[in-house]
C-alpha cells in the first residue's frame, strides 16, 4: 500500500510465501505418522456417518432420526476442526511468533471465528 500500512492479508500473503490463497502451503513442522493415522481415522468414522445418513435417507426413516445423525456428524466434525486448530497453534503459530512473525497471531484469530 502506498501509505506504508499493511494489511491483515498482505501479512499472511508474506507468512504464506504469496498471494496463493489455495491453501496449498505445507506445515513447516510434519504430523507424525500416529497423529495423522488418529486424524484419518476420525475422518473416515465422520465419512461413514454421512454415509449412514444417506442410507437412512433411501430408507425413509424418521425425521428426528436423521437430524440426530446430522447432530452427530456436526459435532464429530467441530471437533475434529478443533483439535486441528490445537495443533495448529502448538505448531505452526508458535513457530512463527518465534520468527518474529506476529501476523500469524491475525490468522489464527479468523481461523478461530470460521470454527465458531
Amino acid at each position: 500500500m502506498a501509505d506504508g500500512n499493511t494489511t491483515n492479508q498482505q501479512k499472511r500473503d508474506e507468512m504464506t510465501g504469496g498471494g496463493d490463497s489455495c491453501g496449498c502451503h505445507q506445515k513447516s513442522t510434519p504430523r507424525g505418522e500416529k497423529e495423522l493415522k488418529a486424524l484419518k481415522n476420525r475422518l473416515n468414522r465422520m465419512a461413514g456417518q454421512l454415509n449412514g445418513i444417506g442410507k437412512m435417507l433411501d430408507e425413509n426413516r424418521y425425521c428426528g432420526e436423521v437430524l440426530t445423525q446430522v447432530a452427530a456428524v456436526e459435532s464429530a466434525l467441530q471437533s475434529f476442526g478443533y483439535l486441528i486448530l490445537q495443533k495448529h497453534m502448538e505448531t505452526c503459530v508458535v513457530e512463527e511468533i518465534q520468527k518474529g512473525n506476529l501476523a500469524v497471531v491475525d490468522e489464527a484469530v479468523e481461523l478461530m471465528k470460521k470454527l465458531k
